[in-house]
């Protein structure tokens, strides 16, 4: 495995000029975090709950399922109603190329925007920087999400929209 070309302090991450080839290492670093979540993602179907028990349940909904990708929704929902997702995210996982992508991504944590619009590339790696962060926090937190030991659910759809 390829040590990641970016630097890795999280202010550092957010002021930095990426490429496109350090945005494709970050990415690429996403999908090996995903991938530790959800092993079987290839071969799962629905909506997903992991369950910690002085955690909030992290939600994962597979919306399209293909043999080279898998686009996911994945969330804390944080009231009783399901009405507060935050963060809400879409991603794209790209099994051939072992990528994952940020198609969407609203949240309040972290702000990854301002006052303007970034140019795509910093804006997209932004958004893939909260992600691995959030990705690496699941982890620790014991989030996993496999045929095993997850319960399917039924928590209403959340807009994914812009």
């Amino acid at each position: 495995m390829q040590k990641p070309n970016y630097p890795l302090k999280i202010i550092n991450m957010l002021k930095f000029k990426p490429s496109v080839g350090q945005l494709m290492d970050l990415c690429g670093e996403n999908y090996r975090l995903f991938s530790k979540m959800a092993p079987e993602l290839a071969s799962m179907q629905g909506k997903y709950i992991s369950s910690k028990s002085t955690q909030a349940d992290l939600h994962m909904e597979i919306i399209e399922q293909s043999p080279y990708t898998t686009l996911i929704h994945l969330t804390y929902f944080f009231n009783q109603s399901n009405e507060k997702a935050d963060p809400n995210a879409t991603l794209r996982i790209y099994h051939d190329s072992k990528q994952l992508e940020v198609i969407h991504l609203k949240q309040k944590s972290l702000p990854i925007v301002r006052m303007f619009n970034f140019p795509g590339l910093i804006l997209k790696w932004r958004a893939n920087v909260f992600i691995s962060k959030w990705l690496k926090y699941c982890l620790h937190q014991g989030h996993l999400f496999d045929k095993n030991n997850i319960k399917e659910t039924t928590p209403p759809k959340v807009p994914t929209a812009c």
